[in-house]
Formats: C-alpha cells, sequence, structure tokens
C-alpha cells in the first residue's frame, strides 16, 4: 500500500483558491483534504457547498472531504453530487455510524470515520471491517496550525494491530500538526495517508514542500 500525501485545503489563500488547486493538481500530491466545519461540532466555520463545487471543478485528484459537522446523514447525498470521493463522518458525531457509514457508501463515495484526540481507537472494534479510511485527529478539530499531539503515535499503533487483526483494507490517515520532522514516524506506526496544511501552503515553496515530504515517507 503506497504512502499518500492530502494537502489540506483549508490551509490555502482563499483569495487564490483555483492557483492553489492548480498546485495541488501539478504536485506530487494524492490527495485533496477538504474540512468542511460548521461551527456547532467545531469552533469554526470553514466553507460549505459552493466552495467544494469549485474546487471539485479544477481538482484533478481524490477529493477526500472531512466532515467536522453535527447530523452529517443529512448531507451524504450532497456531497456525493458534489463530487467527493471519500466521504469522513466523526465517530463523536454520529449516533448510528453503521447506517452512516452504509448510507456513504450506497451513495458511491469511500466511507470514512474520524476519532478526536480523546476518543479510544477501541470504539470501531465492531465497524473496521466497513471502513476505508480512519482519521486520527492528531490536534483538536477546529483550526489549522495546531501543534501535534504526541500520543498520536500510540493510536496510530493501536490502529494498524486492528486493521491486521480483522485483515481490513482500511487506510489510516493522520489530520494536524504534520510535517517532515514526524512524518516518517507516523508512517513507521502505522499511517498512509498524511494531511498536512499550513506545513504545505504557509511554505516559500509549496510544490518543493510536498516533494520533500512525499520523498520522506517513500
Amino acid at each position: 500500500m503506497s504512502n499518500l500525501i492530502a494537502p489540506s485545503v483549508l490551509a490555502a489563500d482563499f483569495a487564490n483558491l483555483q492557483r492553489d488547486i492548480e498546485m495541488v493538481n501539478n504536485s506530487e500530491a494524492d490527495w485533496f483534504h477538504i474540512d468542511i466545519m460548521d461551527g456547532v461540532f467545531v469552533p469554526n466555520i470553514s466553507f460549505g457547498m459552493p466552495v467544494l463545487k469549485a474546487i471539485a471543478k479544477h481538482a484533478t485528484k481524490t477529493i477526500d472531504v472531512h466532515l467536522m459537522i453535527v447530523n452529517p446523514d443529512q448531507y451524504i447525498q450532497t456531497f456525493a453530487d458534489l463530487g467527493a470521493d471519500i466521504l469522513t463522518v466523526h465517530y463523536e458525531a454520529c449516533t448510528h455510524l453503521h447506517r452512516t457509514i452504509q448510507a456513504i457508501k450506497d451513495a458511491g463515495m469511500k466511507a470514512g470515520v474520524a476519532l478526536n484526540p480523546h476518543t479510544p481507537i477501541a470504539v470501531l472494534e465492531d465497524i473496521i471491517e466497513d471502513l476505508d479510511l480512519v482519521c486520527i485527529m492528531s490536534v483538536n478539530p477546529g483550526f489549522g496550525g495546531q501543534s501535534f499531539i504526541e500520543n498520536t503515535y500510540k493510536k496510530v499503533s493501536q490502529l494498524k494491530h486492528l486493521i491486521d487483526f480483522t485483515e481490513s483494507e482500511c487506510k489510516i490517515e493522520i489530520d494536524g500538526g504534520v510535517t517532515s520532522y514526524n512524518a516518517n514516524a507516523l508512517i513507521e506506526a502505522g499511517a498512509n495517508v498524511l494531511v498536512a496544511g499550513s506545513f504545505v501552503f504557509g511554505s516559500e515553496n509549496p510544490t518543493q514542500t510536498i516533494a520533500d515530504l512525499k520523498k520522506t515517507i517513500e
């Protein structure tokens, strides 16, 4: 299973969004990571359907949508129609998680579940075989530019053990505080998708930063 880089569009320059989308298209990045925040589930509002529609119009790579919202079920088909390839919902936001996952798949998308830093891996034991991706939050969700939580390495190892034990083909994605300093250690722990926002878009040469990250995790 190859290791993937997913630049987080939340850290892009919104005044030059098409430029930054084209940069990712032409880079060694594998996915676009799109954070949708509602100001209720997390204390921030990012962007919604019109912006995702605009991104999907220009994006030529996998669109990985991460919903940090309450009541995600009511928007599943909407995000499928807007071009999401992968839809990730938060464990903490879903009362009937199994039903939500099946609805995502029925809408033609791959299904992911995100875990907040305080949520243990064990909650996924009964659903891991139904998942295409688990997103481990390595910062508290809501804002970019936060410091990486060191306990993440342990959670990644625990999740990798669960995946191996169940023979699931689920990917492990890390979201928050990813840099060239921790990327390799995260891959060694078992991760295979790294979301990088501020580290990429805040650098002097984002294309080169992506290439360097990709080389680090090969």
